[in-house]
């Protein structure tokens, strides 16, 4: 019996799961088929199925990737002063808004979450994660002088997530420069939380 190398497995399904995402954002997950996944990613159909046994599978499988990325920056956050983690896990946050294609697949989940009680439980799953995240870090930070929340931790969390959000919500702007703005991001946050401007 072959046995499987864990690495290439995981290397081979995010390199699928990378241009499967490419081309919802692109083409939207409906009008998006099998084949052009195939094709994109140079594989054939056997060997997809191999990894997933629908596109429904691999269209989930990239927010169950979006939430193991977000699990690895916070424990690598927990290493910093707390504002650090704080302002680490929001540049992560806000890496994705920088490829305007991105745009199409925010809209793609948001329709196919409303259709799939799995996929909106999965992405209300990765945002509780970063919102509880984010609070532990504003409060560790309060705790330690480096900010002064005027509001409860989980609140100034949520209103951290509504920023980056807003981010994402611009995209459709041809004028927007989300890579411009993130440091304004980074600005309005301080601000509300009291820190030094970064």
């Amino acid at each position: 019996m072959r046995t499987v190398d864990p690495v290439k497995h995981a290397a081979k399904k995010r390199h699928i799961t990378d241009t499967a995402a490419g081309l919802f954002a692109e083409k939207g997950y409906d009008r998006t088929t099998v084949a052009d996944i195939c094709r994109a990613a140079g594989i054939s159909t056997g060997s997809l199925f191999h990894y997933f046994p629908t596109k429904r599978a691999i269209f989930r499988e990239i927010f169950e990737q979006d939430g193991q990325d977000n699990a690895e920056v916070f424990a690598r956050a927990a290493e910093l002063s707390p504002w650090d983690g704080v302002l680490m896990v929001v540049d992560h946050l806000c890496v994705p808004a920088l490829d305007r294609s991105v745009a199409g697949l925010v809209l793609e989940v948001v329709m196919q979450a409303s259709r799939d009680p799995e996929l909106w439980e999965l992405v209300g799953r990765n945002e509780q994660v970063v919102r509880d995240g984010l609070a532990r870090l504003l409060q560790n930070a309060h705790d330690a002088g480096q900010i002064a929340l005027a509001v409860d931790a989980r609140t100034a969390a949520s209103w951290a997530q509504g920023l980056v959000d807003g981010l994402f919500g611009r995209l459709v702007d041809p004028d927007f420069d989300a890579a411009d703005q993130v440091s304004t991001l980074r600005l309005i946050l301080s601000r509300f939380v009291g820190a030094q401007a970064p």
